[in-house]
């Protein structure tokens, strides 16, 4: 049963054409998951020391003076995030974002942020 809706001041195709576009339910969902894990300070520190350089857990721990142990769960959530992947060596693994779109990611917000001071 179709509503009949009156909207203020959009007209009838525009609400339309912002309802297609409007991606879908799980598509949303996932979004809101990404964007939760950037939701905390120290995986976005981990982020920008991964940002040029591959790094292992202990040396990302000593340039940011954390634990290796709160680094490596940090990275656990980035990695199944796939913002992060892993490549061992021996018996090293080091750490590299997982693609560009991570870097964009982090360069748009921090344009973002430097825009409205």
């Amino acid at each position: 049963m179709e509503q009949n809706i009156e909207y203020l001041a959009a007209e009838v195709h525009q609400v339309q054409q912002v309802m297609d576009n409007m991606p879908g339910e799980e598509e949303l969902i996932d979004l809101s998951e990404l964007f939760r894990v950037f939701g905390d300070s120290s995986r976005i520190k981990i982020l920008y020391v991964l940002m040029d350089h591959n790094m292992c857990v202990s040396d990302i721990a000593q340039i940011l003076q954390m634990n290796q142990s709160a680094v490596s769960h940090q990275l656990r959530i980035l990695k199944d995030a796939k913002l992060v992947k892993y490549k061992r060596e021996g018996k090293t693994i080091f750490y590299s974002l997982d693609d560009d779109h991570v870097k964009m990611i982090l360069n748009l917000g921090m344009e973002h942020i430097s825009e409205n001071k």
